[in-house]
């Protein structure tokens, strides 16, 4: 017998709680917001006893139910989020990174941070002047930044016009 996939189980677990209830999935709204907690713990509990059975596939061990309860409701936010058949037709795009990691591989950028927390600056000028140093190193690494376009959402007249440049 072959394991079902993570993906496949949560959308069959929505759909039959929903089902249950008297609802469907639509192809044009988000079945979260239609989702109430009470069904959600019910999905919940058709996933865990699926792993706990051994019928969905799970390649983590988890120690207790409480650990693998926190599991699922994270896999269950994730495919809400990232199912097309769930979100509502919506292709997920990962939020963008405030950027706090930046510059983190780079060695002279590293250097200074080092620096910075090192203690070693006493005054305020000293500290200004090490941190120009990060902000012109951050702007020499930093990658082109081109806008992002939906072609799609131009109108007809200009989609044609500049959808190839």
């Amino acid at each position: 017998m072959s394991k079902q996939k993570q993906k496949e189980a949560v959308y069959s677990a929505i759909q039959s709680v929903l089902t249950e209830s008297g609802q469907s999935i639509s192809d044009n709204s988000p079945v979260a917001e239609s989702l109430s907690s009470n069904a959600r713990q019910q999905v919940a509990n058709i996933l865990v006893e699926g792993f706990n059975s051994g019928s969905i596939e799970l390649n983590t061990k988890f120690g207790d139910d409480s650990k693998l309860r926190t599991y699922v409701s994270g896999l269950i936010s994730n495919w809400l989020r990232k199912d097309t058949r769930l979100n509502g037709g919506v292709k997920y795009t990962p939020a963008q990174s405030n950027g706090s990691r930046r510059g983190s591989t780079d060695p002279q950028i590293k250097a200074l941070r080092q620096l910075m927390a090192s203690g070693a600056l006493t005054s305020a000028e000293d500290i200004e002047e090490v941190q120009k140093a990060i902000n012109t190193r951050m702007a020499e690494i930093a990658p082109e930044k081109k806008p992002q376009v939906d072609f799609n959402a131009l109108p007809e007249s200009l989609r044609h016009k500049y959808a190839n440049a």
